[in-house]
């Protein structure tokens, strides 16, 4: 079969069944990506004889004599297309793994000559998870908002990621984006029942056919029990997991894995496989797991040695404390708030889904590229594993296609490993979406009881919280998520009394995870729309009562231990001011009010606090050096994932050494490089990762101003000494190394304000307007801040008004995207961002973290303006349209 893509002509032989997106990637195309494989997201878009089509679905043999354009036949990263240059000019991307088919669809002739109000239906076949699209509006009516490269110094400027060019031109490789020869290819057996024991397994069929070069069962995994979530200190997750374990605990856990020449061929040998199966009683309601008699998820786990709170009653962790006198602060309060909320079951949805591909370098080295935010933690946990060196371990992360948190996990690696060890070839194992939904974990579905007691004025006298958290069949992040989501939620505001009962509890239902504020959204939504019901009750505005309750500097931060020891300070304190502009701006006209007497319109608000770094430690450790070029080399152990962490360590060595940031080169996320780095989450790329970067910056910059003598001093020009101006390359080769250990941590504050309309007859929610106020510290890049600030707000919309993984009896109906309603760019309103003046003590520049932060105020915001129009309080997420109409007729 002859065809032509990007101009050259191509002869190909495409298996029966093939779609055209796998041919490409075969023939070299790896700027067109798998998001889907069913025509949902078009991350894999191309021309197709000039139109634009999403590969994934087309049949290969379809475009015999046909012409297919990428994204790299619209242009390369040093002659762009101009389409490609607005999206650089605009930063029109965060993580990037949407934006070759976005540009791809950008440069039809339909949608440049479309008008702005066509966009949304132009591209309703292309989503992007990290942005919130105003980024891609903008660079669509080729509006710019970044600066041109080649002016020294970075801080406070709208800097261009350093991959920009690279990435709207399909060129900046992802995980599985490189060619490996002989690679083999992993596939999972995987459970039907969520409660079994595997009595038999026959893989004799399997290992038959020809081209298999590998089967493996529980008998021939490490009998060694870990935790697929990553922490710093690995014994904060309970080790309650086996790479493969006879006793089966939800629908989708691995049971065999098969090595093989092709996937097809892995798939079909896994099907041959023949398992005979003692389906055991199982539990899926978190309630019904915690009472006498229920099914023993973890059972037969010893409590001390795997950190399991109470095994006997499938509690993986609990937290129970009483600050003061709670009930009799209720008893005398002048006002009482009571509820109960409910949170949903949430997916990350990131475009490049889960995957590794491992093999042994020249040294014999084992080399595991992977789409992972913890390389280093994924190389100490896969060497204690597989009793493994360090030094015989390499673990790299390429540009990873969005993570949220999904990827702090060790999900794909240790399977490759075993494969690559096994047989001594190169392997790869890459998650489809129906996987992404069925066996990724996800966000822990909570209920949270909340009490709230006052006096007349409005002053808290007392908290009483209670929270559940569904955990699923394993613990990886349940203790975390647990004491996280119950702590900053709570301290942010000054009770005297206060008390919380917090138990995380294992089901048969999939595992959860860590997710995009790690806990505290689903205490939040409970909180802060008990806070704003109270506010009704007392007669005050909402944004009154936060102004008389939330702590100031001097209060203690603590939830109910009075005398707990904490590293967390008042580094800088925004929230006044972030309260003030939320409050102001929502005050202004926003979107029209619908006509009809259906439609009801209010507005609401929300806050919440998070430190600005995990606790209990966070370490990186990076390496500096100065080039004879005058530029400089920076390893960095952070992953970039559409954080922007690499655009802002750039921008910190730029201001420092008074170079351009460009000149910055960055080695990121590789275990060969920078010494140690802890990982890309908690948002510490810019406040733990930035600080080390900084401190080495100061480092190289004063050596080489002992070379060049008192008085001197580093300026755009170069080295200005005694005897005249230096170029900086003069002094090279210097070497510095820079180091921060996550400790003492700030706070950070963000308040969302909406105002919304709700037709009374569907139950639709519209958004008027959207604004959020943010204490994010010394805005170090104006442009990619908002852009975290959209993305989150974005992100927590949809978990808001539509996200839902629906599980019945333990199996996952939700298993694709158009099942499942990640927010499109005809969802996302604009939302505007203020910016607080503060400045953080504690942070590199006085800058704060803020990518996890903004997700968070947004539910309750959204529920507390529902709750304005029409007079009934939502206590569920998600709040869609079939749930508002029933909220208004009970």
């Amino acid at each position: 079969m002859r065809f032509e893509v990007n101009g050259e002509r191509v002869e190909a032989d495409p298996l029966p069944g093939q779609c055209l997106r796998t041919l490409l990637r075969e023939t070299g195309r790896m700027e067109v990506k798998k998001g889907c494989d069913a025509g949902d997201c078009g991350a894999c878009g191309v021309l197709l004889d000039g139109e634009p089509v999403h590969s994934c679905i087309i049949p290969a043999h379809r475009v015999a004599g046909c012409s297919v354009t990428t994204a790299s036949g619209l242009g390369t990263p040093g002659r762009l297309s101009p389409v490609q240059q607005h999206f650089v000019d605009a930063a029109g991307f965060q993580c990037g793994f949407c934006t070759a088919g976005m540009v791809v669809t950008a440069s039809t002739e339909t949608v440049r000559s479309g008008e702005q109000a066509d966009l949304p239906r132009l591209f309703k076949g292309n989503l992007c998870r990290c942005t919130g699209y105003r980024s891609i509006r903008d660079a669509l009516a080729g509006h710019g908002t970044t600066e041109e490269r080649g002016a020294a110094g970075g801080i406070g400027r709208a800097v261009r990621a350093p991959a920009a060019e690279r990435i709207v031109a399909g060129s900046e490789p992802f995980t599985l984006d490189l060619t490996t020869a002989a690679l083999t290819h992993v596939a999972v057996l995987k459970s039907p029942h969520p409660s079994a024991r595997v009595r038999r397994i026959d893989t004799a069929a399997a290992l038959a056919m020809e081209g298999v070069l590998a089967v493996f069962t529980y008998e021939d995994a490490p009998d060694v029990l870990y935790s697929t979530g990553r922490h710093e200190n690995r014994l904060e997750d309970p080790d309650d997991t086996l790479v493969l374990d006879p006793v089966i605990r939800f629908a989708g856990q691995r049971v065999a894995v098969v090595v093989a020449e092709t996937i097809g061929l892995a798939e079909a040998a896994c099907r041959s496989v023949v398992v005979d199966y003692e389906v055991l009683p199982a539990v899926f309601d978190p309630e019904a797991a915690r009472r006498p008699g229920a099914p023993l998820v973890h059972g037969g786990k010893d409590a001390q040695a795997s950190r399991i709170s109470d095994p006997l009653r499938n509690v993986v962790a609990q937290h129970h404390g009483e600050l003061g006198d709670v009930d009799a602060a209720l008893e005398g309060a002048d006002v009482v708030v009571s509820g109960t909320w409910r949170t949903a079951r949430v997916a990350h949805a990131q475009l490049e889904t889960h995957a590794t591909r491992g093999w042994l370098d020249a040294e014999g080295r084992l080399v595991l590229r992977t789409s992972s935010q913890v390389p280093y933690l994924v190389r100490s946990e896969i060497c204690r594993l597989f009793a493994l060196h360090p030094d015989h371990v390499r673990v790299v992360a390429a540009r990873v296609g969005g993570g949220f948190g999904g990827k702090q996990e060790l999900l794909t690696e240790d399977l490759v490993t075993m494969a690559v060890l096994r047989t001594g070839r190169p392997a790869q194992y890459e998650f489809t979406r129906e996987d992404e939904f069925t066996i990724a974990p996800m966000r822990h579905p909570k209920r949270v009881c909340v009490t709230l007691g006052a006096t007349s004025a409005g002053v808290l006298t007392a908290m009483d919280v209670d929270v559940l958290a569904d955990t699923g069949a394993y613990g990886n992040h349940g203790p975390g998520v647990l004491f996280h989501g119950s702590h900053e939620s709570l301290a942010l505001y000054r009770a005297p009394n206060r008390r919380v009962s917090a138990e995380a509890v294992y089901t048969n239902n999939p595992p959860s995870g860590a997710f995009r504020g790690y806990g505290l959204g689903q205490v939040m939504f409970a909180v802060e729309s008990a806070m704003d019901e109270l506010a009704r009750r007392v007669g005050i505005s909402p944004f009154a009562i936060r102004r008389l309750n939330t702590i100031r500097p001097g209060d203690p931060i603590v939830v109910t231990d009075a005398d707990e020891e904490t590293d967390l300070q008042y580094g800088g304190y925004g929230l006044p001011e972030a309260l003030d502009l939320t409050e102001a701006a929502l005050a202004e006209p926003g979107e029209p009010e619908p006509a009809g007497p259906q439609w009801r319109v209010g507005s609401g608000m929300a806050l919440g606090m998070i430190a600005t770094m995990p606790p209990r430690g966070h370490f990186s450790e990076v390496r500096l050096v100065l080039d004879a070029d005058g530029g400089v080399s920076l390893d960095v152990g952070t992953a970039e994932f559409g954080n922007g962490t690499t655009t802002v360590h750039a921008q910190i060595v730029a201001e420092l050494l008074a170079i351009p940031p460009e000149t910055v080169r960055i080695r990121s996320s590789d275990t060969d490089g920078a010494r140690y780095d802890t990982g890309a989450f908690g948002s510490a790329g810019t406040v733990v990762a930035g600080k080390a970067v900084h401190l080495a910056a100061l480092r190289l910059r004063d050596l080489v101003l002992a070379l060049a003598g008192p008085g001197s001093r580093i300026g755009p020009d170069g080295v200005l000494t005694a005897a005249g101006l230096r170029p900086l390359a003069e002094f090279a080769p210097l070497e510095a190394s820079g180091s921060a250990d996550g400790t003492p941590r700030s706070l950070a504050f963000n308040v969302h304000g909406f105002r919304v309309a709700v037709d009374t007859g569907t139950g639709e929610v519209r958004i008027l307007k959207s604004v959020q106020g943010v204490d994010a510290g010394t805005v170090l890049n104006p442009e990619q801040l908002r852009g975290q600030v959209e993305g989150g707000t974005a992100q927590a919309i949809g978990s808001a008004l539509y996200e839902e993984v629906q599980v019945e009896d333990g199996q996952v109906i939700t298993r694709t995207f158009r099942n499942y309603h990640v927010p499109q760019m005809a969802d996302v309103p604009l939302t505007e961002v203020r910016f607080a003046s503060t400045y953080d003590d504690l942070g590199p520049f006085g800058a704060k973290s803020m990518s996890e932060a903004p997700y968070n105020p947004v539910a309750p915001a959204l529920a507390n303006a529902i709750r304005d129009a029409v007079g009934v309080r939502p206590h569920e997420l998600p709040m869609s349209r079939d749930r508002i109409w029933r909220l208004l007729r009970p």
